[in-house]
């Protein structure tokens, strides 16, 4: 893929950089603020796009606005956010077809890294599990009614996972993951969902409130 990355830390962006090259992929140019981020995106017509929220020049949500902008500009674009922190205020912003949330964290986990820009890439939504978790624990009580496996999969649903993919994770079948998906729904009072994107963003308002 073809890459325009944002970050306003040196050692970061360049490590970044580094860390895809190694993947295969091809940084297109790696920029330290939301300006110079439109102006990369415009130039290079990438693939996919990875920002930090917070960039010079008031370190706010230069990032996130810049992202918005790239999107509203091209919808299709696929963007991958980077955060220090938890904002969940972003993830009821961003959330889409080809959108990720992701805390910096997650970098040191390299293969998780890339395989969710690969899946924002893709046209998937993919949400960091420790935003996940912050939810999950935020919607305590409905979430009685489901079974301790049944939680399991909700969690991996709201990152964005496919039926395949939390299939490999919790060492079932599909038909199992399909299983569960429906009773969840079915407890939560959740219309069964055409698409996987539909589905994160159903499960998600959910466990926002």
């Amino acid at each position: 893929m073809r890459v325009v990355l944002a970050e306003d830390s040196v050692l970061l962006r360049e490590g970044l950089a580094g860390l895809l090259e190694r993947f295969g992929h091809t940084v297109d140019a790696a920029v330290a603020d939301a300006p110079a981020l439109v102006a990369a995106v415009e130039e290079h017509a990438p693939d996919v796009v990875v920002t930090d929220v917070r960039m010079p020049p008031g370190f706010t949500d230069e990032g996130l606005r810049a992202a918005l902008t790239l999107r509203r500009a091209r919808p299709e674009l696929p963007v991958l956010i980077l955060s220090q922190y938890v904002q969940q205020a972003y993830v009821e912003e961003i959330m889409g077809p080809g959108v990720g949330y992701l805390l910096k964290d997650r970098i040191g986990h390299v293969t998780e890294f890339v395989d969710a820009l690969e899946r924002v890439a893709a046209g998937g939504t993919v949400v960091d599990p420790e935003v996940v978790r912050q939810l999950l624990a935020k919607r305590r009580d409905p979430l009685r009614r489901l079974t301790p496996r049944e939680r399991e999969v909700l969690a991996l649903v709201a990152e964005g996972r496919s039926n395949a993919a939390i299939a490999r994770a919790l060492v079932v079948t599909d038909a199992a993951v399909a299983k569960h998906i429906a009773g969840i729904l079915a407890k939560l009072d959740l219309p069964p969902a055409e698409d996987d994107h539909r589905r994160v963003l159903a499960v998600l308002a959910f466990l926002r409130g």
